[in-house]
């Protein structure tokens, strides 16, 4: 995959970001931040990259996509836009987490973690273990290796994925349930109109 073109993308937290590798040397990236409208922007910001690349959907290698944690509407929008690329282009999409994007740029000696709501961090042992825990908790005994900024994740993202096998679709990594609750309001009555 020297030459390959890989596209890494993620809308795992509050941005939407981007980046084209060619032989592990980014031709072009994009990162914006922003707390809704992902699913709007990345299509959009998918294909400004790619034209800034000079590259076609059809020259694409393979995909990266960050698989989390983090927002659980942001990781959805990014697997499903992966996972229907990769149908239309057939090529591999990978999944790549965070914690792996976070190891890429070097976090020997720390513990790898991601932000989470209410001064929380989502952390990954060593044993491979993945928890959400607080964050003095997770700061005692070892520093912590926090995800790098939004375009330099999108491109450890594509650089995972240029040397992981491919393997299944990729899928969200969900650490905790979703804050959402289920409505509290009766279910409406449903008449059968031959009663």
């Amino acid at each position: 995959m020297s030459d390959a073109l890989i596209l890494g993308f993620d809308t795992s937290a509050a941005h939407c970001a981007a980046a084209l590798l060619c032989g592990g040397r980014v031709i072009a990236s994009r990162a914006e931040p922003m707390t809704r409208g992902q699913a709007e922007r990345l299509m959009p910001l998918l294909e400004e990259v790619l034209a800034e690349g000079g590259a076609r959907w059809s020259d694409l290698a393979r995909i990266g996509v960050g698989v989390g944690p983090g927002n659980f509407t942001g990781i959805r929008i990014g697997v499903s836009a992966a996972r229907g690329l990769a149908l239309a282009l057939d090529i591999p999409a990978i999944g790549v987490t965070t914690f792996q994007a976070i190891r890429a740029q070097g976090a020997a000696g720390r513990l790898p973690a991601v932000p989470a709501p209410r001064d929380h961090v989502y952390v990954e042992a060593p044993d491979g273990t993945q928890r959400l825990m607080p964050v003095a908790e997770a700061e005692q005994g070892q520093g912590l290796a926090l995800p790098p900024e939004a375009d330099a994740l999108a491109r450890r993202i594509a650089e995972v994925a240029a040397k992981a096998a491919p393997g299944a679709p990729p899928a969200p990594l969900y650490i905790k349930a979703a804050d959402a609750a289920p409505a509290r309001d009766v279910p409406p009555v449903i008449l059968d109109e031959r009663a």
